[in-house]
């Protein structure tokens, strides 16, 4: 999959093209575990990922990520304004809105398109989070790569991917303890690996509540 310099697809319009037809996988994980893991997957992947050269950046990232449990805890429903809250944290800004201008990313490889009802499909995706039409995983990993795909904001769109995952997981008491095998690079007309992103944060479930049902007993 290799884009030229002058490469001008709507990746955005090709993500939502396969988005209804990628072929989810089943899970047949258990209820999670009443507590979460000694450690927190998600605190570590930014603090290894970002804490050596951006300490003040990542700070304001794991406040947002605070931020982010602590609404999950509450039950919630994800919105872009709920995300936008962490955002502001993320980026230490007043105001955080949606995006005004087409975006790009990775080196201008990928181009993601706006139109009159991109925000609004995005908040329909959004709120498909917490449907249960498909297995906890599955859709954690959907709406990561609705995030990802969409750019709902001007910057900081994998961090705010991260936390949404983070989020959509914590709601239903699902902690990873785990977190570094997600970072690939994903593209947004990749069915396939869409849906090996559902099996390995399926995997990733698994293993957690493994080894904390498994460090209770010792």
């Amino acid at each position: 999959m290799n884009y030229g310099p002058d490469h001008q697809n709507d990746a955005l319009a090709d993500w939502l093209r396969i988005r209804a037809e990628i072929s989810w996988p089943r899970w047949s994980g258990g209820l999670p575990v009443a507590e979460p893991p000694p450690l927190d997957g998600f605190r570590d992947f930014f603090t290894a990922t970002r804490g050596a050269r951006d300490a003040e950046g990542t700070a304001r990232v794991l406040t947002a990520l605070d931020r982010a449990l602590g609404d999950a805890e509450q039950g919630v429903q994800l919105t872009f304004t709920l995300m936008a809250n962490w955002q502001r944290i993320v980026l230490y800004r007043d105001a955080v809105a949606f995006r005004t201008m087409p975006a790009f990313a990775k080196g201008g490889r990928e181009h993601y398109g706006l139109a009159p009802d991109t925000h609004a499909r995005f908040e329909l995706c959004l709120a498909e989070s917490s449907r249960p039409d498909l297995p906890l995983p599955s859709r954690a990993a959907r709406t990561y790569l609705d995030v990802l795909f969409f750019h709902p904001f001007e910057d900081g769109n994998a961090r705010a991917a991260i936390l949404a995952l983070a989020f959509v997981l914590a709601r239903e008491g699902v902690h990873l303890d785990q977190v570094h095998p997600l970072q690939v690079t994903r593209w947004a007309d990749d069915a396939e690996g869409a849906a090996d992103l559902a099996v390995l944060l399926g995997i990733l479930i698994t293993a957690a509540e493994r080894r904390l049902s498994n460090g209770s007993r010792a």
